[in-house]
């Protein structure tokens, strides 16, 4: 077990690798989450909408992603994407996370339209709107502020997630510990200070939700 003096001596001596490494960690966190963002979106519209076409490829998509482990879909995606586009590591693995997070994404925002009284958009059809207007302007305000509180959970999810980023070689906080572990035959101690680092995301990242849901509910 390492002793305090010698996990503050290696974090101090490491500090400017693992800065580097959680900044990899946050720019494939807040863009993964983005872009799955985006393909949450269609495919919670997707299960909503009465073409059973579509409704169909949603529910397949979501059972897949469902039903086999992330570091697989990671594998599949990131060498897949690797053969059919010239993508840099960062962007494929970025795509391959996410591809997992927009599943759970689009079952969170689809129970956030749906939780909205169906008086309102019957309302907004009454005022001359279309549906895509409706949805826009009435509905879907209403839902991504209901849904603030599963998504700041989903984004933890997906910074902890990051983590498997480091088997296809990208140089994010687990990546690094992994490496100075080998490196150094010290694998508590950089496994430790990886976890604070962490623990420290997860920390800012609660606080900036908290923050948002606050301010969302004065609004009201």
């Amino acid at each position: 077990m390492p002793t305090l003096p010698h996990l503050s001596g290696t974090f101090i001596d490491y500090f400017d690798l693992f800065v580097g490494g959680m900044w990899v960690t946050i720019k494939l966190t807040v863009v993964s989450i983005l872009i799955a963002l985006v393909i949450g979106l269609v495919f919670a519209l997707f299960k909503i909408s009465n073409v059973k076409v579509l409704d169909w490829i949603a529910n397949a998509y979501i059972w897949l992603v469902r039903g086999t482990p992330l570091i697989v879909q990671i594998f599949v995606l990131y060498f897949g994407l690797q053969a059919i586009i010239s993508l840099t590591g960062f962007w494929a693995a970025t795509w391959a996370l996410a591809f997992h997070s927009g599943a759970y994404i689009a079952e969170i925002i689809r129970g956030a339209i749906q939780s909205i009284d169906k008086g309102q958009r019957e309302a907004g059809r009454s005022l001359g709107m279309s549906l895509p207007l409706t949805m826009r302007r009435i509905i879907l305000p209403q839902a991504f502020r209901r849904a603030i509180p599963p998504l700041s959970n989903q984004f933890i999810i997906g910074l902890k997630d990051s983590s498997l980023a480091a088997f296809v070689g990208i140089p994010e906080i687990f990546n690094i510990s992994t490496t100075q572990a080998a490196t150094n035959f010290d694998p508590l101690t950089f496994y430790i200070i990886s976890a604070v680092y962490y623990l420290f995301l997860v920390f800012i990242f609660t606080i900036a939700s908290n923050m948002l849901e606050k301010r969302l509910e004065s609004s009201d």
